[in-house]
């Protein structure tokens, strides 16, 4: 596992009223990251999951367009959380996904969208070494040479049922991984078994943001697990915002050390950098 302190790290606790309005919420989160970078940057660099993630995507241009802001699409920069070794037309592809769900309906540069290198697909371990040279280190350097932060924006992630985050599983050699930013994973409990993935060095240390969000009574126990008494946090909470009705906020401390991959990731420390954007069924 990772080897972090004992200082209690805190996360902003989003319940939304129903799964339906996730995406509403998500869309309101990602406009706010990417309004921020762009005052202070020149790109908008977005680090993504696949699986069903991209579907809470759906309703962010319109989200935009309602609020009257230009996304600037031309600025951002997409890259993979994790993805599976497979060629992006394969339906386990990650990249896929996303195009499917979210790229191909906006005005993102192809070139700016990043997926894996498919030549070397033959070898995880190179498909990994050649993200993190050629995709990760490059978008760094790109965040370093346009503004005083030089971390990644905004992470979207989602958690398993078994509390998997990325294609960083529970009790896997990868938890202890130090100096990565990116590692291939050949052993994978879910197929496919060969992938490569974001380490947590890299989420902890170089993400402005990360957002992880999730639904369903499948949830719920990583949830109960994860965070100190989510119970009280949620009679406590308070309400979020006016844009959708019955949404409550709270803050939540994560628990040390953490029972499982998802709840290792704790960013870098200030108050919006760690949010988890979950429904009512994942915390009742």
């Amino acid at each position: 596992m990772e080897n972090d302190s004992n200082h209690i790290h805190r996360a902003k606790l989003v319940i939304a009223p129903a799964k339906s309005a996730i995406s509403t919420i998500l869309s309101n989160l990602i406009i706010q990251s990417c309004h921020r970078a762009l005052q202070q940057s020149t790109i908008f660099t977005l680090a993504l999951s696949g699986g069903s993630l991209p579907t809470f995507l759906q309703e962010l241009p319109d989200a935009f367009s309602n609020a009257n802001i230009d996304p600037q699409w031309d600025k951002w920069h997409v890259l993979l959380a994790d993805e599976r070794c497979v060629p992006s037309s394969h339906e386990d592809s990650n990249l896929g996904a996303i195009r499917t769900h979210f790229t191909n309906g906006v005005g993102i540069p192809p070139s700016q969208i990043y997926g894996i290198d498919e030549t070397l697909l033959g070898s995880s371990e190179d498909v990994a070494a050649s993200y993190q040279e050629n995709v990760v280190k490059y978008l760094l350097d790109k965040k370093k040479s346009t503004d005083d932060d030089g971390k990644i924006d905004c992470a979207l992630l989602g958690f398993g049922p078994d509390g998997h985050t990325c294609s960083l599983f529970p009790n896997h050699k990868l938890l202890s991984e130090q100096t990565r930013f990116v590692a291939s994973i050949d052993d994978s409990p879910k197929p496919p078994p060969s992938r490569i993935t974001l380490t947590l060095p890299f989420l902890n240390k170089c993400c402005r943001q990360i957002i992880f969000c999730g639904a369903g009574e499948s949830k719920r126990p990583i949830i109960q697990a994860v965070f100190t008494d989510v119970e009280k946090a949620n009679n406590n909470a308070v309400k979020y915002d006016d844009s959708v009705l019955g949404a409550k906020v709270a803050l939540v401390a994560l628990c040390h050390p953490a029972p499982y991959p998802c709840g290792m990731v704790h960013g870098c420390g200030d108050d919006d950098s760690l949010i988890w954007l979950v429904d009512e069924d994942a915390c009742s």
